[in-house]
């Protein structure tokens, strides 16, 4: 199998590391040709904090995905989350000398290049710079500017920050599993690719991935990114307190949350109760569902509150930035029962759960189209476009997309990728020179 045929996404959450092979099928729909799955053992919040730890646990479930798929697995696109990723808003300028040539993406690389130039604050380091919307001489809200005239051409840009001693360790970690990298994205816009749709940008949406360290928060309006944020709590959260809570160890809390938990106390009466075996011989723990579905409404209503807040800081209120779409829900954490409910009454926001079997070919394997898996399949997807970007024009035929849309694209995210992929290159340059 040529490596250009397939992707491989490595997903390094808190709770799991999961690998997902994947190839496009002749109608433009993911393939799923292996997968693999480990336990996170190093990683804390999305950060690692034990090196040795991560690398095995790479190393278990790339080899596990290589043995499902039969391909050569070397290189990966990984994604980036944690509590060190913050985001801020800045608008610059660039004027240009040659005005009276029509603006082209260089203008825009330029644009780009400057604000990457910022200061930022000791230790860190710009990983994305995302244009929102361009003013050219004055005409605002100008989508696209390639192909207009003008002197001064103006942006606003989401600039997405992190701590450069975290993305080193996660690139470390790739690096003495073997791997290489091919790529690194933004976990919450993995997961926007993956469950969200064009229409749903457009209108307005609020992407709230759920994992078991962190929450991670990504805003879209007219098409583009505007907000995204990191809430450092997630599943392990509302495990912990179950374990305290009920007096049982990690182990039983999770399956308890997993098996009966719900985020809406009303539906269970104090009867319900659940039996679970005792340790070491001692009698069994009789616990109330009651009990366990108020110990869970309890933090899952901070975190969400939190979500709230963060859309709230956005700009919600504001009748251009109204999220018409509402609430997108994805990650392990959005399988809980009646969390959508739950978020619902607290934000008054419409809200779903973000499932990734829009992209996927027909027969893949049911767990696939699970929330958990949302933003291995975007990295998936982030894999095969950046395989396709590498390609001559003609190489891949895809039916079910235009040739306008390839080149709607294209344009669109040419600058975008442009820059994030030469810091790609910095930070594998910086890999091999610590060696």
């Amino acid at each position: 199998m040529e490596t250009d045929d397939f992707a491989i996404g490595l997903d390094v959450g808190t709770t799991k590391i999961a690998a997902m092979v994947g190839r496009r099928n002749e109608y433009g729909k993911l393939e799923v040709l292996g997968r693999g799955r480990a336990r996170s053992l190093g990683v804390h919040r999305g950060v690692v904090n034990n090196i040795t730890q991560t690398i095995h646990s790479i190393q278990g479930a790339v080899v596990q995905a290589a043995s499902d798929s039969g391909a050569d697995i070397r290189a990966v696109v990984v994604g980036i989350a944690g509590q060190h990723i913050r985001s801020l808003q800045h608008r610059d300028y660039v004027t240009r000398s040659h005005f009276e040539e029509v603006i082209e993406q260089s203008d825009i690389d330029d644009l780009i290049a400057q604000v990457h130039k910022l200061v930022m604050l000791p230790g860190e380091e710009i990983i994305h710079v995302l244009p929102q919307d361009f003013k050219v001489d004055g005409q605002s809200e100008v989508r696209q500017p390639i192909g207009m005239y003008g002197s001064r051409l103006e942006a606003n840009f989401h600039v997405v920050v992190g701590q450069v001693s975290s993305i080193r360790n996660i690139g470390r970690c790739i690096k003495s599993a073997g791997l290489e990298l091919s790529g690194i994205t933004l976990e919450p816009l993995a997961s926007a690719d993956a469950v969200l749709s064009r229409e749903e940008k457009e209108a307005g949406v609020a992407l709230v991935d759920i994992g078991g360290g962190t929450t991670d928060i990504a805003i879209f309006k007219n098409g583009t990114i505007h907000h995204t944020a990191v809430i450092p709590y997630g599943g392990n959260v509302v495990t912990e307190d179950i374990k305290i809570g009920c007096s049982i160890i990690e182990r039983q809390a999770e399956q308890l949350k997993v098996r009966f938990g719900s985020a809406w106390p009303g539906e269970n009466r104090e009867t319900d109760i659940v039996s679970i075996p005792g340790l070491r011989g001692r009698e069994p723990k009789e616990i109330s569902l009651k009990r366990l579905s108020q110990i869970i409404h309890a933090r899952v209503s901070e975190i969400i509150g939190q979500v709230n807040m963060e859309i709230a800081n956005y700009g919600h209120a504001e009748q251009k930035k109204k999220l018409i779409a509402g609430i997108v829900l994805t990650g392990g954490g959005a399988q809980l029962k009646h969390l959508r409910q739950l978020t619902e009454y607290i934000t008054g926001m419409d809200t779903r759960i973000g499932y990734p079997n829009e992209h996927l070919a027909g027969g893949a394997p049911e767990e696939l189209s699970s929330p958990i898996y949302a933003t291995a399949v975007g990295l998936v997807m982030k894999g095969l476009d950046e395989n396709r970007a590498g390609r001559a024009p003609g190489d891949e035929g895809e039916a079910s997309r235009t040739a306008l849309d390839h080149q709607r694209e294209k344009t669109a995210d040419k600058g975008i990728k442009s820059f994030f992929d030469k810091w790609t290159e910095r930070f594998k340059q910086f890999l091999n020179d610590s060696e």
